[in-house]
């Protein structure tokens, strides 16, 4: 087995992974895509980092080529890192982006140059260039851990997630380069053992965090490797380089039993003085992913990730909402639904309870979609008069894709409809068929058919449907 392996103990930033697997062997010309769709060049040269001779890869843009950037500089933040591979967090580090492949004054670094997209121009940028799928695939994945943890960091929706730093050309170049010539090494394997993180704290526009940054935090949560603090008081992790390597990297304890074929260094920009500024990169024969336990747990941990979409269930970004009410008028309860729904909610559930003094009472429980938080609670207040409504921790569920198919029920040469919800995982396999109460109702009333009746031939038909497809 092709194994390809990062050595994660010097930290890893999305410019070093692509440095690497160039080192590694993979050609650089396979990179042409993102600067056919972007005012971007890549320059690969070479550097020695505390003695070791190591690949760097800057991305570019030409002087007189567009640069626009974000115009509130205040959100730089939780994107790249003082690691000195891409951005900063607002905190005046220095950035050392002159490398042996540079000419002075030609060009000019990519950094948070062109436009700070949103995740979904991000998506549409990524399908525009016309990649393979397994590539494309690949880069998407790691934009998706991205926004995600954004959203989840920042408690929004992930379609209005904005890139800022990450949304500019540079990082897309990092992120979809990483995926080009992944593919061109093409390994039967990817592995990396625990990545630093380095220590210490970030400057942010939201403040001091110490490190990792919150963004990098939530991306290994969500992921199948395993992080670890030091071994500098330096960010050595950065989010984009925590999302490419939880898009393509299962994570080991140590480096496994390898036959070397090639070992490359993917070098950052910053200088330490005892730490080599270097990303290792080993390629090989070897790396067998063990026993069948030790698969299905790898499996799981990727399922638990945003990149998993063989048989899973869809990851859905919500927030719950709770209120305890012990004077709320039956009337009040049962307009919540409506009411509620015209906020924001996707769900509401009420639920009889006893409260203090062994009073009788009701805990109210609404799903929402974060962004909406705000505007259901504040309904909710209104509606019932409660004096609170906590948010609990839930920040996510795992629900079905959804499609609705329409059967026709023919009866005394009458033909009536009725949608029948198709809930399947997402590979496409269907596992529950459930005609809609009220259309059943409807033709029941018309026809004279029990409702049970109508929605049982319904979800039939649909099940045969499906079956011949």
């Amino acid at each position: 087995m092709r194994t390809l392996v990062f050595d994660g103990r010097t930290g890893a930033a999305g410019d070093m992974i692509c440095a690497a697997l160039i080192a590694a062997g993979a050609d650089p010309d396979v990179l042409a895509p993102v600067s056919d769709a972007l005012p971007v060049r890549y320059a690969v040269g070479e550097v020695e980092k505390n003695g070791i001779r190591a690949t760097t890869v800057d991305v570019l843009v030409d002087d007189d080529g567009p640069t626009e950037t974000c115009e509130d500089s205040s959100h730089r933040c939780d994107h790249e890192s003082s690691h000195g591979h891409e951005h900063d967090h607002d905190s005046g580090h220095e950035h050392d982006h002159v490398h042996d492949s540079e000419v002075a004054g030609s060009d000019n670094p990519a950094e948070g140059a062109g436009v700070h997209r949103s995740y979904p121009q991000v998506v549409d940028l990524v399908e525009s260039m016309g990649l393979v799928p397994a590539v494309e695939a690949t880069a998407l994945d790691a934009f998706k851990l991205l926004g995600r943890a954004e959203a989840s960091v920042h408690g929004t929706d992930l379609d209005e997630t904005h890139f800022h730093e990450v949304g500019a050309d540079d990082a897309i170049a990092d992120i979809v380069g990483a995926a080009l010539l992944l593919a061109d090494l093409d390994p039967d394997r990817v592995v990396t053992t625990p990545v630093a993180t380095g220590g210490g704290t970030v400057e942010m526009s939201h403040g001091t965090y110490p490190v990792p940054a919150p963004a990098t935090t939530e991306i290994a949560a969500r992921t199948g490797f395993r992080i670890v603090g030091g071994p500098i008081e330096r960010e050595l992790l950065t989010p984009t380089g925590a999302a490419i390597l939880g898009a393509i990297a299962d994570g080991v304890d140590t480096v496994p039993d390898l036959s070397v074929e090639r070992a490359g260094y993917g070098a950052g920009d910053a200088d330490f003085e005892r730490h080599p500024n270097v990303l290792r990169a080993l390629v090989g024969d070897g790396g067998d992913p063990g026993s069948d336990d030790d698969r299905e747990q790898r499996d799981a941990d990727h399922a638990h990730g945003d990149h998993s979409t063989d048989g899973s269930l869809v990851h859905d970004d919500i927030a719950v909402l709770e209120t305890n009410l012990d004077d709320a008028a039956p009337e009040v309860l049962g307009g919540l639904q409506e009411t509620l729904s015209r906020a924001g909610a996707r769900d509401v559930t009420i639920v009889p309870t006893t409260m203090k003094k062994s009073r009788p009472g009701h805990l109210v429980k609404v799903i929402c979609k974060p962004a909406d938080a705000e505007a259901v609670a504040e309904r909710l207040a209104r509606e019932t008069g409660t004096l609170g409504v906590r948010q609990s921790g839930a920040s996510h569920r795992w629900i079905a894709d959804r499609d609705f198919e329409t059967a026709k029920i023919r009866v005394d040469e009458a033909v009536h409809e009725v949608n029948v919800k198709v809930a399947s995982t997402t590979d496409g396999s269907v596992y529950d068929v459930s005609g809609e109460y009220d259309d059943a109702a409807a033709v029941a009333e018309a026809t004279g058919l029990s409702i049970r009746g109508v929605l049982r031939r319904a979800e039939a038909q649909v099940r045969e449907r499906i079956a011949e497809e």
